[in-house]
Formats: structure tokens, sequence, C-alpha cells
């Protein structure tokens, strides 16, 4: 504080204690209900904070702000504190607005305005600074990483208040990390780690650590490493054909998947080279035959190789004769008509033997249905049937 403004201080400070003197003789009365209003005020660091203090009802009694060392700031319309960053916005016997701008963690804490009734009224309103997270770094990647590794990756932000939050994404699908919070003075350091056991699956795939933060609003700080993964090649062969035939154009390919890229790929057949270049064709991953015939029956092999390892498939072509697979289609025809008649035969069989069935029913005969021709009733069926035992034939089944 420079002389000025210490001058200025104490002159405030003996007119409040003449203020006090005077109210202690009756001379200056405070209004009953006269308090000065403030409210909190939350601000990003490197922003402006506005302090504002009212009074409802006033009789031309001077408003004060005071920062939390208790060094005033503005005494009404009059600057208290040397300070550059701290301006007055608006100042009325109502009313005291200071604005502190490039606000730093360092001006956190509680502020005081006062009303300088008798006795002195205050009011305090806490200034509260939120440290902004830098932006976030991704250690441990290996590049390249080998197919089988286990790597540790590790987010880390510096400089929140309050504690960052850190999240990671394997592209855009969220995956848990262990969180780590540690306190730096003020502010916080954040780290996240991110296990992996890396495979070939894993090439090529972002991994983003995102800082989410109340500082930040809608605009997330972002850092993204993408893996680069080796791994040996794997390959197979994917024909043209379903059923090579004499004439036709084949075309084997051979499809590999490595990193690095295995390129050339090597074809052979039996064991040796291609017998005849001139209609067995190779480009690139391609093996071509312009006109097939039946001394290209073999097996064919495929290898493809990198740095990490050597992969093969093989593919045996067996080429038909057209005219074999048609006389082949004919005889399947028939015999699928022989079985298609005998399966309508058994059927039709089946129905009439049913309906034959049906149209014959047998009658059966009890020795109670036998008394009961000439019986009046129940009983008397009964006791003729009992008696008449020995004379009726057995239970007979006659059939119309």
């Amino acid at each position: 504080m420079n002389l000025k403004s210490h001058l200025i201080f104490t002159l405030y400070t003996i007119y409040g204690i003449l203020l006090k003197v005077m109210a202690s003789k009756g001379k200056v009365r405070g209004i009953s209900g006269q308090y000065p209003l403030v409210q909190n005020v939350t601000v990003t660091e490197g922003g402006t904070a506005n302090l504002t203090c009212r009074v409802e009802y006033n009789d031309n009694t001077s408003l004060q702000w005071s920062n939390p060392a208790q060094q005033t700031l503005f005494f009404g319309d009059k600057k208290a504190l040397r300070d550059n960053r701290i301006e007055l916005v608006h100042a009325s016997w109502s009313e005291l607005t200071i604005s502190i701008s490039d606000v730093t963690l360092s001006d956190e804490g509680m502020y005081t305005c006062s009303l300088f009734t008798m006795p002195v009224r205050t009011a305090k309103a806490y200034l509260t600074v939120l440290g902004v997270p830098k932006m976030p770094e991704i250690d441990g990647l290996t590049n390249p990483a080998m197919e089988g590794d286990h790597i540790t990756l590790t987010c880390i932000t510096q400089g929140s208040k309050p504690a960052a939050d850190l999240r990671w994404f394997r592209n855009e699908k969220e995956v848990k990390g262990a969180k780590e919070v540690n306190a730096s003075g003020k502010t916080f350091t954040v780290r996240s780690s991110l296990q992996l056991h890396v495979d070939r699956n894993d090439d090529g795939v972002a991994y983003t650590c995102r800082v989410d933060h109340v500082a930040l609003a809608q605009t997330p700080q972002l850092a993204t490493e993408v893996l680069n993964v080796h791994y040996a090649p794997r390959v197979e062969i994917v024909h043209s054909l379903a059923v090579p035939q004499e004439g036709q154009y084949l075309k084997l390919e051979c499809v590999s998947k490595g990193n690095p890229s295995p390129d050339p790929v090597m074809w052979t057949k039996d064991g040796g080279e291609l017998p005849d270049l001139d209609r067995m064709i190779v480009e690139g991953r391609e093996l071509t035959f312009t006109s097939l015939n039946k001394t290209d029956n073999g097996t064919y092999r495929c290898e493809a190789s990198n740095h990490l390892g050597t992969s093969s498939a093989e593919y045996v072509l067996y080429v038909y004769d057209p005219n074999a697979l048609g006389q082949h289609g004919t005889d399947h025809a028939l015999i699928g008509g022989v079985v298609a008649v005998v399966v309508f035969v058994t059927l039709c069989l089946i129905i009439v033997l049913g309906r034959y069935l049906a149209r014959h029913k047998g009658t059966y005969l009890t020795n109670e249905a036998k008394g009961a021709d000439d019986a009046p009733d129940a009983d008397t069926a009964i006791i003729n049937a009992e008696g008449n035992h020995a004379h009726a034939e057995e239970k007979k089944e006659y059939f119309i």
C-alpha cells in the first residue's frame, strides 16, 4: 500500500471512529431495518467478479467494500487500495458495486460490505474462484505396441479447483479407469490409469481422456492417442467358384491380415512352384486360372509373412467335367421322381385303409343288455340275465 492509499485508509478509519463517538452522544442514529444486502459470487480463474452491496433505506450513510485481509477497497466512490484490477462500477447512497478483473486463486475469500450507521452494520459475501484444469496429457503409450503386451495409459491434468473428473473412451464407448486425486496448494492434480491387454483388435483404436469440470462449461478438454499394434498375419483363401468346371475362369484370393502388412504373398501347388504360368496368373494377392482343365487339380497354398510370424491357408482344387455333372444331374432328377411317386402311393393307401376301418363298427352285448329285452325295469333285467346265464352265449362281437 502506497502513502496515498494509507492516508485515505487512515482517514476512513478516523471517520468511522468519529461516527461511533457521535452515536454515543446521540448525534447520529441508525434507521431500524437498515442493513446491507450482498450475494456470494463464483468466478472462473482469469474472469471478472462483480461485488454488489445494496441498501433498501439509507439516510445518506456511506457504503464500503473491504477484502478478506480487511483492506478497504472502496469507500463510497473513493478508491482506497491501489490495484488496477479493481474498478468502481456503480456508487450511490443505495448501492456500491465494484469489479475485480483477471481474478486469481488468491482473491478467493470473504468480502465485507459495511454500512456506517451506528452501530456499523455489515454483510459478508464469499468470492469462490474456480481453478481451470490444464489440458490433459496421456503417458505410457508404446508405439508400436505388440499383440499380447500389457500397457498402462495414464491421463494427467493439473490446476483444477475443485478436483476435475477424468473419463476414458475407447473410440466412442466409455471405459472405466482408476482415478487418483492429489492436492497441491489450493488446486488439485488428477490422474486416471487404464490397464490394457493389447490385441490385434486394438490396432487403430483411439483412446481418449476427457476432462470434465464446472469451469469448462460445455467444452470439455480432450487428449487422444491412437494405438498402432503390430501382430502376426492370418490368412484365408477366397474362391470365385463353388463347383469349378473345365474351361471356366477361376480366381483365388489370398486374404491376409497383419501389421506390418504381409506383402507380397507366396502361392505354391502341391508343395512346389506353380507349373503353368501362362494360364495361372499371379497379381498381388490373387491367383487366376484363365481356363481350367484336369491338370489343375491339386492343393494350392498361400503363405504370408511379416517380422512377427508366418501364416498359410490351403485350397484343394478339383476340376469337374461339365458333361459328367449334367449326367449326374439327370440321375438325381430320376431318383427324386421315383421317391416322390412312392411317397404319394403310400399316403393314398393309408387314407383308403382308414376310411374302410371307419365304416365297419362292432356290436358288444353284455349280460345286462341281454336281460333288458323283455324286462320292465333295470332290476328285472339283471335277474333275467343271471337266470339265462347258463344258456346264454359268451360276449360276442358282430361285424356288419
